[in-house]
């Protein structure tokens, strides 16, 4: 599989190293600095990091992907996870592949992380279309834009 069988996302364009191997094409991941295999899944996942960071300024070195926490003794993982400078988590991002229809599954997935990692945002996005909310002051709301970081 190559990028031009994946589609076009609802993202800006970002220039993602590739690479194919025996068994698949890979992609780069300038976070955590390894080839992975780029799914369906991974392509939404690294254009959404690349929009955090290269145009809602997130820092690259307060981000994580696929952040691992346990949830009433289950393992599970964040696909992208933001802080603010006292490590306190500010967005969590969900990633479908584009191919996933987003519905209430997704939402109630992140609701749960959230419970865990107490993000003031949570973004659920299958790089077609992506839905975020925010809590102020206990009550949540639904954006019609992901917030830049504020340092």
């Amino acid at each position: 599989m190559t990028a031009v069988e994946h589609p076009r996302l609802n993202l800006p364009f970002c220039n993602l190293e590739l690479r194919s191997s025996e068994t698949a094409t890979e992609v780069f991941d300038s976070l955590r600095k390894q080839w992975l295999v780029l799914t369906p899944e991974e392509w939404v996942r690294q254009h959404m990091l690349h929009y955090l960071t290269d145009q809602l300024s997130y820092p690259i070195g307060l981000t994580a992907i696929e952040k691992g926490f346990e949830l009433n003794g289950i393992p599970y993982r964040a696909d992208i996870v933001t802080y603010d400078r006292s490590g306190s988590a500010i967005l969590v991002v969900e990633c479908k592949a584009p191919s996933i229809k987003l519905g209430q599954k997704a939402f109630d997935q992140i609701g749960q992380y959230n419970k865990v990692i107490e993000a003031r945002y949570l973004v659920v996005s299958n790089g077609l279309e992506h839905f975020c909310v925010g809590t102020d002051a206990g009550q949540w709301k639904q954006l019609n834009h992901i917030p830049p970081y504020a340092a």
